[in-house]
């Protein structure tokens, strides 16, 4: 099968929805399918509003119609609600042709953290987004109550997989900071609640690893907290094993991959009873889940270190990608050779 998929975010961002589709494009093409990508990669782009470190390419409606006209995609995937996302969706939506959506960001939530604009508001804009698709992918059961109590339709469930070899418990490595190591990792923002862990109290030392717009203001104001800027690959797996709890404060989360990245270095995770950890985290086996960020972390160091590695385990991109499959059979688009003529620019 060829599957197009549509994303407004992309290398070289740092995120869930990046590792995600990263991770299922390649096992895609490891089950022999095609896998075509339009993302901003190598389009004129702007910074987005109130987050400049992210690039949007907006204006590309005709783009994005040609780019399906030419590729005849047998099945067509919409994992953003950004520029490229909605010109995909308006494209296909006048040609006819059938898609599925990923839901991986609660805007609702992001931008009423950053501005007075009313919850109600965002979820009509993305209900309207979503309710064209065959299929609204998302991560967990608790996304999918609560969409569904929004008037979301057609919700099915997509889980995540986690990197095992990458990730994983490192006995050898001890990191120079006083013990307990507490670390959290993603975008420094206020939607992810990062002020939380560093004002949280705690013994031991915090590392703060990645950067965003919030960064700056942090640092200067929680001089005892290490802010290690952006780590990959080998250097981020160290620290994580190096670590003695993984401390995830965001309320916001779709899912939250990093917990199992986290979980797949032996570390437990300390959050706070929300969508994202509710489902990710074994209460009392794997994490602990707190009205208090303090009593979390305090709880989650009591915990083992074998419980998160096995429940990681469980958690693989081959399984997650098969999952994903499944709802694109279900939405196949018109025969690839009706595609081209009705995909034309208006």
């Amino acid at each position: 099968m060829k599957v197009a998929i549509v994303s407004d975010a992309w290398r070289p961002q740092t995120n869930g929805v990046v590792t995600t589709l990263s991770h299922t494009a390649e096992c895609l093409r490891a089950l022999g399918h095609e896998v075509v990508l339009m993302t901003p990669e190598g389009l004129p782009t702007i910074p987005c509003p109130t987050y400049p470190e992210i690039r949007l390419a907006p204006f590309q409606g005709r783009r994005v119609a040609r780019w399906l006209e030419h590729e005849r995609p047998q099945a067509l995937h919409i994992a953003t609600e950004g520029p490229l996302g909605l010109a995909a969706r308006r494209a296909a939506r006048r040609a006819g042709l059938r898609f599925t959506t990923s839901y991986h960001t609660q805007f609702p939530q992001y931008l009423r953290a950053r501005c007075p604009l009313p919850e109600r508001c965002t979820y009509r804009a993305l209900r309207a987004f979503h309710g064209a698709a065959v299929r609204t992918m998302v991560g967990t059961r608790e996304v999918r109550r609560e969409l569904k109590r929004h008037g979301f339709r057609h919700l099915v469930r997509w889980s995540r997989g986690v990197d095992t070899e990458l990730f994983r418990p490192r006995p050898g490595v001890h990191l120079p900071y006083l013990a307990p190591i507490l670390i959290y990792v993603g975008r420094v923002a206020v939607e992810k609640s990062v002020e939380d862990f560093c004002r949280a109290p705690a013994a031991g030392t915090k590392l703060v690893v990645g950067g965003g717009p919030a960064l700056a203001d942090l640092a200067a104001r929680y001089p005892q907290v290490i802010f290690t800027g952006f780590r990959y690959g080998e250097e981020l797996a160290t620290l994580l094993a190096g670590a003695d709890c993984f401390v995830f404060p965001s309320r916001t989360d779709t899912f939250g991959l990093v917990m199992l990245e986290a979980m797949a270095s032996g570390l437990p995770v300390a959050a706070y009873r929300v969508t994202g950890p509710v489902d990710v985290v074994r209460e009392g086996e794997t994490g602990c889940l707190r009205a208090e960020l303090g009593e979390a972390i305090a709880a989650a160091l009591r915990l083992g270190r074998a419980a998160p590695r096995l429940q990681a385990l469980e958690y693989r991109w081959e399984r997650a990608t098969a999952q994903f499959l499944g709802h694109l059979v279900e939405a196949q688009a018109p025969a690839r050779a009706a595609i081209g003529a009705r995909l034309r620019p208006q």
